[in-house]
């Protein structure tokens, strides 16, 4: 008989293992699965019409590459007061305690309880008259109001089985990378932002410099045609004209001047300080010499380039957060368990093994009906990385095409740099010779301010081309990779 029993057990355990199988076997079979394109990281050889020489100045220290003192300094202020590095930089802090706290996710959980209770139930109740009734021992009574005291260690623990607690961790730490990787393209943005600016202030000065040379110019001329009025070979409008174009010039010079306190503000915004006046020698602007870049080969942005490395490692986050939704599909294990004291009366609470109190307990849920929850947010895990996938492809893309367009700028601009310089070394000439002519009465005044127009035009376009020489360099600097190191 009792081994009947034994075996009607066995065979009902049986049946119940085979279910649980039947159950997680269905479980798995209902899983959805969405196909997702691998990334193109593809990129030419080399750049168009460069060689394959792999020397890449986006290498070279942002120390080494910007020689001005003054622009080094002011760099190093940015780097250190600029409000919105310094708030990426707490982001980055958070992002590296997401890792602490994924981590002690898939560890078990032990807390420490200790408690104190009274209750007093009515008598004529099932508990109260079971207190009435019973004796703790011989002669002894419950209390009343009965006390309870009691202490212990109680541990919950998750068993990761489907690596779903250990793939958010190492999402975790891909996403505490890419924060890593948004800061350093923060400070190369930062860093070429600061020189940028520093290259349009220092070009402001020389066109006021130009501007007031000028004007020193047209003021002699004035003197001039006044003196050609008295002698009757000049008319009134020539007064009148030249008194205006110094006039038109004198206001500029106002213009130009605001624009320099501007600079000023933008770069003081940038280092994090208040109004004031930015050090700087504007004097041997123009004659600045161009250095030679070298831009490697184009697969050497897929290391140098932070932010093509930020979305490298969102892209790595983004396949993990999918494993960790599809995982919730799947059932929970836990354990969880307790071992401490207990005992209404505190006296009794050393009393072992009487106050002893231990529980041991393992669960397992599955979802199994309305799993609409867990769906969208597997299919919504799919999107992110797929929209990852293309903003890593269209990481890389945008660097390519960044290096490709400033190649083609830097030469461009160096051979129409010295087409400017033959055109202002003519008209300055022009002004001399037609200043000559107009006192011999051989040409008329409107020559002669012509000749200082289109003079005072060709230095200022030469003054902007340099600038823009200088803002290529800086803009192929940063396109490179350079200035987060």
């Amino acid at each position: 008989m009792e081994t009947k029993r034994i075996k009607e057990t066995k065979m009902k355990h049986r049946k119940s293992l085979v279910l649980g199988i039947i159950v997680l076997v269905g479980l798995y079979s209902c899983v959805p699965t969405r196909e997702i394109r691998d990334e193109n990281t593809s990129v030419p050889e080399n750049y168009q019409n460069q060689s394959t020489d792999t020397l890449n100045t986006g290498l070279v220290q942002w120390r080494e590459f910007f020689k001005d003192p003054n622009l080094v300094a002011l760099i190093d202020t940015a780097l250190v007061k600029n409000q919105e590095l310094n708030i990426m930089l707490q982001r980055v802090d958070m992002a590296k305690n997401v890792i602490q706290a994924r981590k002690g996710e898939y560890l078990p959980f032990v807390n420490f309880q200790a408690g104190a209770e009274v209750e007093k139930v009515g008598e004529y109740t099932r508990n109260g008259a079971v207190e009435k009734n019973l004796e703790i021992k011989e002669g002894e009574e419950f209390p009343e109001p009965l006390t309870n005291y009691g202490f212990g260690a109680f541990a919950t623990w998750e068993l990761d089985v489907w690596k779903k607690l250990r793939n958010e961790k190492k999402a975790a730490v891909y996403e505490y990378l890419s924060s890593v990787e948004g800061k350093n393209f923060m400070v190369t943005n930062l860093v070429s932002e600061v020189a940028a600016s520093y290259y349009e202030l220092m070009a402001l000065d020389n066109e006021l410099a130009i501007i007031d040379q000028n004007l020193e110019i047209q003021q002699n001329a004035l003197r001039m045609v006044k003196l050609q009025k008295q002698a009757a070979r000049a008319t009134e409008l020539a007064v009148k004209r030249f008194q205006a174009e110094v006039m038109k010039n004198q206001s500029h010079k106002y213009e130009i001047q605001q624009e320099i306190t501007v600079m000023e503000n933008r770069i003081n915004f940038l280092i994090g300080r208040s109004p004031q006046h930015v050090d700087r020698t504007s004097d041997h602007f123009i004659d600045t010499q161009i250095d030679t870049l070298y831009a490697g080969i184009p697969s050497q942005l897929l290391q140098n380039r932070p932010d093509v490395r930020q979305a490298e490692f969102e892209l790595a986050a983004a396949k993990l957060d999918t494993k960790a939704a599809k995982a919730n599909f799947y059932p929970q294990f836990t354990i969880k368990a307790g071992l401490g004291l207990e005992a209404f009366d505190t006296k009794y609470l050393t009393s072992s093994p009487e106050s002893m109190l231990y529980s041991v307990m393992g669960d397992m849920v599955a979802p199994l009906i309305n799993r609409n929850a867990i769906k969208a947010q597997y299919k919504n895990a799919t999107d992110r990385q797929l929209q990852a996938v293309f903003e890593y492809e269209k990481a890389i893309l945008n660097a390519y095409i960044e290096v490709a367009n400033q190649l083609s700028n830097i030469d461009n601009l160096k051979k129409s740099y010295a087409l400017k310089e033959g055109q202002v070394q003519a008209l300055t000439e022009s002004i001399d010779l037609s200043t000559r002519l107009f006192q011999s009465a051989r040409v008329e005044y409107i020559e002669v301010l012509l000749a200082q127009r289109e003079a005072l035009e060709s230095r200022m376009e030469l003054v902007e081309t340099k600038k823009d020489q200088m803002l290529a360099q800086v803009k192929m600097y940063r396109a490179l990779g350079g200035g987060w190191n």
